[in-house]
């Protein structure tokens, strides 16, 4: 019922019917894991040849403006990925990894050979990574961030059926996010909704402790009463409640307790001059204070 509530209260502008359709009804937490690639993907991706020179290769870098080519070779396969970390390493420039003479006689014999081969090849397939990991078009998101994660990587190329159909790349991240949040209207939520949506959005989270977090809503402005043990605490509590539709802003009175000292560190941004951790005895008329 509740995720019925939620779609309904999404779909009520045209604006936001695009946003609902990609996203899902839950936009300020699952949208990385509801998309997938192929809603964010470059198509029509620029390729070059295994066989082609290290200066082709740079030159259609910097011409594009891109830090990475997928290496397709004759029959449309996949075959490598060349970025600008495979050219840091260079003799033209004097970047070659140097190394002691005692260091080359522990790396031994075939990593210098590798690295004399990456510093000094003229073929795009001598310096390329030849282990890709790719995606498929329906690959969500949040994998694809855990992927980029686990492994490292800028760019990530998307197959189909074996062949190369687009990439995915950190920039493309940032476009789908932006495109996103200005999708997102400001909402005509009711006190009371927003104010249930920020203590659900706490209750959901891992970092708590958010049954000691009190929660005041009057006129969308959302207010933030409690105790945490840490800091950063603080400001995850801050960040949950700004991201629920329809909360105008937020202010913060919750302070610190240093566990070690018991000493007791008000909210730096609490314009309040006195902040407690409790919220004031008498709420304010239309305002909704937690249970």
């Amino acid at each position: 019922m509740l995720v019925r509530l939620q779609t309904l209260e999404f779909e009520r502008t045209a604006g936001q019917s695009r946003w609902l359709e990609l996203i899902g009804p839950e936009p300020t937490r699952d949208w990385v894991s509801v998309m997938k690639a192929k809603d964010v993907m470059t198509p029509n991706v620029i390729s070059i040849a295994p066989d082609a020179s290290v200066l082709e290769a740079l030159r259609l870098m910097l011409q594009h403006q891109i830090s990475g080519l997928p290496v397709v070779d004759r029959n449309g396969d996949l075959v490598g990925i060349v970025t600008e970390g495979d050219f840091l390493r260079r003799t033209e420039t004097g970047t070659e990894r140097k190394r002691p003479r005692w260091l080359e006689f522990l790396v031994g014999a075939g990593t210098l050979a590798r690295d004399y081969v990456r510093s000094h090849a003229r073929r795009v397939n001598e310096v390329m990574t030849y282990d890709v990991e790719t995606v498929s078009e329906e690959a969500q998101l949040g994998d694809i961030v855990n992927l980029m994660e686990k492994r490292r990587i800028k760019r990530v190329p998307v197959l189909r059926d074996g062949r190369l159909v687009g990439i995915v790349s950190r920039a493309n991240l940032l476009r789908a996010l932006a495109s996103v949040a200005a999708e997102i209207g400001p909402g005509l939520e009711s006190d009371e909704a927003i104010r249930d949506r920020v203590i659900a959005e706490l209750e959901r989270q891992s970092f708590g402790p958010g049954h000691l977090i009190d929660v005041v809503v009057r006129n969308g402005t959302v207010e933030l009463w409690g105790t945490v043990v840490d800091p950063a605490q603080r400001d995850a509590a801050r960040v949950a409640a700004e991201t629920v539709p329809g909360v105008k802003a937020v202010k913060s009175h919750i302070v610190w307790v240093e566990p070690m000292s018991a000493m007791v560190f008000g909210d730096p941004d609490d314009e309040t001059a006195d902040a407690t951790a409790a919220p004031p005895a008498r709420q304010p008329q239309g305002s909704m204070s937690a249970r």
